[in-house]
């Protein structure tokens, strides 16, 4: 979500219009007002309060920025949580959203495609009883995963002789960010593992089967 700004400055002038509107439209927009009063309220003050001594010459030390770094911590991860539900809080007009700067919802959903390409992968085995997998996507410098995907399936097998199959893999596993770690038993030591790596998108569709790659366990 990037309706809230990265500089301090603008967040503050960006929270005190959301925030405030909020917490008068309250009552229209059957907005929770315990969590309001007790929860981001009580935040809200206190970044507007470490703010404040931050932007001061005078009283600004090591200990108030920490202090106003942690306070708008604390404070933006509950100001999310409103925004998300002003984003579909269907009591909220597109021109309330629109004047609170936050995000309009798309009137139609994008579809997402199966995934057409698969995961390229090496495998890391610099650390004792451990392989790790590191995938991204065919082609791709970029660890990021193709868009629409939630994820990669991994099948993975240890075998005396190299697969001849995908089925020939037993073991099933699921991954949604690099690296992938697998831990072994001091008795494993030695032996042969085999991976296939395939994307899976949002909606549980597969893409193509990766290449076989085995490893041995260190």
């Amino acid at each position: 979500m990037s309706t809230l700004p990265r500089k301090d400055a603008d967040f503050n002038v960006s929270q005190e219009i959301i925030a405030g509107t909020a917490d008068g439209r309250r009552s229209d927009w059957m907005l929770d007002s315990e969590w309001l009063d007790n929860q981001l309220l009580p935040k809200k003050t206190e970044w507007e309060n470490a703010w404040e001594a931050y932007r001061n010459p005078a009283t600004r030390t090591p200990l108030i920025t920490s202090a106003k770094r942690e306070a708008r911590k604390e404070y933006e991860k509950l100001l999310r949580i409103l925004v998300r539900n002003l984003e579909h809080n269907t009591r909220v007009t597109n021109d309330d959203r629109r004047n609170m700067g936050i995000t309009i919802p798309s009137a139609t959903r994008t579809a997402v495609p199966p995934p057409s390409s698969y995961p390229e992968f090496s495998v890391d085995t610099s650390v004792i009883r451990r392989l790790s997998l590191h995938f991204r996507n065919q082609g791709s410098d970029s660890r990021a995963k193709p868009k629409g995907v939630h994820g990669v399936e991994i099948k993975w097998g240890i075998r005396d002789t190299p697969p001849q199959a995908v089925t020939d893999l037993l073991n099933s596993s699921f991954d949604t960010r690099t690296p992938f770690t697998l831990e072994f038993e001091e008795n494993q030591r030695g032996k042969n593992v085999w991976f296939c790596l395939r994307w899976e998108n949002t909606k549980g569709e597969k893409g193509p089967w990766s290449e076989m790659i085995g490893a041995i366990i260190p």
